[in-house]
């Protein structure tokens, strides 16, 4: 018989496993929580089961309590995107396999088997033996499951997570492909492919590579984000990253943080002549500010769908320049590793990306400097050349040995009444 009392949140749970059947209840405060359990604890010794039978609230299928999170809590707490994800890794993956149970009948080596069968290999077309699934899939099953099950432990409907630390059976493997970043020779000629392919495209991926704002963020910024400063050499002028686009709706940045991107001398001039230009318009049509306007709207005057930026002007404009395929996200990485290259803290990187933490700008952007790193190695070749000059380096060697050899003299060279035994000893341990 296990009785247990728990805190989950601000409410205290009484939990029963009596012959493996489970019963919970929330009591409030931690003192009512041990009153009612030494309460139970007397009732089940006497043989009183009148706590385990059923009390109206029958335990929920695991369908339809994620059904219910996916509608209460992702929907208000999780970005779209988010909410999408874990929608589709419950309806594929979970949902089949455990949706008809009860939350009281998980079981931990359920999970377990669960997550052995998804690993499993199969053959490809070829005849090659290839994984089920990777293993980030896996990782992202366990994680859809454990949260849901997280849930239902702060609900009060079973005591533990029957998914908890089972990560280490879905380890995730590093990408295949890291992140790419283009040398400022390929940064020009991508921006001459976009100045002839598409003109009126150039401030947008000049923001992109100057300022490293992610797409939905460069579709969401509105003039009103934008501090010009009052000149040129005004260090306060920066853009505001605020919102974020993403499937349709404008939300927080990935981060749920703003944050403040410095605005180069480039950047400001192409920018303050855009909004010079859409400013002359408005006043033309009646508008007193445009502060509120989105910086690339649609032709529309809408937000733009982020998935014909790539095919219709990015891709031609890299073809034109002669360059290797880039994706729009290697912008971003192309103005994290330029800072890196010209000297730029890590901390000031890292709040110019709106990183969480500083490792994540170390993992993602140490190995796309080798330009740097090489001349370290190169410089053991120059400093190694010098000492091959042989009859001064031989010369200074002698002179070294003989001022040692002084110096020792002088240390262990002891007085005219020490004893001549001690003497010895100091000059065998010398050598």
């Amino acid at each position: 018989m296990g009785l247990k009392i728990k805190k989950r949140g601000t409410k205290w749970y009484v939990y029963v496993n009596y012959h493996g059947r489970r019963k919970n209840r929330c009591v409030g405060t931690r003192e009512a929580a041990e009153k009612v359990r030494r309460e139970i604890e007397a009732r089940l010794a006497l043989g009183d089961q009148t706590f385990l039978q059923d009390d109206g609230r029958p335990d929920p299928l695991f369908k339809n309590f994620a059904e219910g999170w996916l509608e209460t809590y992702a929907e208000v707490e999780c970005k779209p995107s988010t909410k999408r994800s874990y929608e589709q890794l419950l309806r594929v993956h979970v949902t089949p396999r455990f949706g008809n149970k009860k939350l009281t009948d998980i079981r931990r080596d359920e999970i377990k088997q669960f997550l052995s069968e998804l690993s499993q290999t199969t053959h490809d077309v070829d005849g090659t033996i290839v994984p089920k699934y990777a293993k980030n899939t896996l990782r992202l099953v366990v994680c859809a499951l454990r949260t849901v099950l997280n849930a239902a432990v702060e609900d009060g409907w079973i005591e533990s997570n029957p998914a908890s630390r089972v990560g280490r059976f879905a380890k995730s493997e590093k990408p295949a492909r890291q992140a790419s970043a283009m040398t400022r020779d390929e940064v020009e000629k991508f921006l001459v492919g976009v100045q002839e392919i598409c003109p009126d495209w150039h401030p947008f991926f000049l923001t992109a590579l100057r300022a490293g704002l992610r797409k939905g963020e460069l579709i969401a910024l509105k003039w009103g984000d934008i501090q010009f400063g009052e000149r040129e050499n005004d260090a306060n002028r920066y853009i505001l990253v605020q919102r974020n686009y993403s499937h349709g709706r404008f939300t927080s940045p990935k981060s749920k943080k703003s944050r403040r991107v410095d605005l180069s001398k480039q950047l400001r001039a192409v920018l303050l002549e855009l909004r010079d230009s859409r400013l002359l318009t408005a006043m033309m049509a009646g508008k007193t500010s445009i502060a509120d306007d989105l910086v690339f709207p649609s032709q529309a005057g809408t937000a733009m769908k982020p998935d014909n930026i790539v095919p219709r002007y990015m891709e031609p404009a890299l073809e034109k320049a002669g360059l290797r395929r880039f994706r729009f996200h290697d912008l971003r990485h192309t103005f994290g590793s330029l800072l890196i290259q010209d000297g730029a803290s890590l901390a000031y990187v890292k709040d110019q990306m709106g990183h969480s933490s500083i490792q994540i700008t170390v993992d993602t952007y140490g190995h796309l400097i080798p330009g740097a790193d090489i001349a370290w190695v190169d410089r053991l070749d120059s400093k190694t050349t010098v000492h091959q000059s042989a009859p001064q380096t031989h010369q200074k060697e002698s002179d070294r040995e003989e001022e040692t050899a002084q110096v020792i003299e002088k240390i262990w060279l002891p007085p005219r009444d020490s004893n001549p035994d001690m003497l010895i000893q100091s000059q065998l341990s010398c050598r």
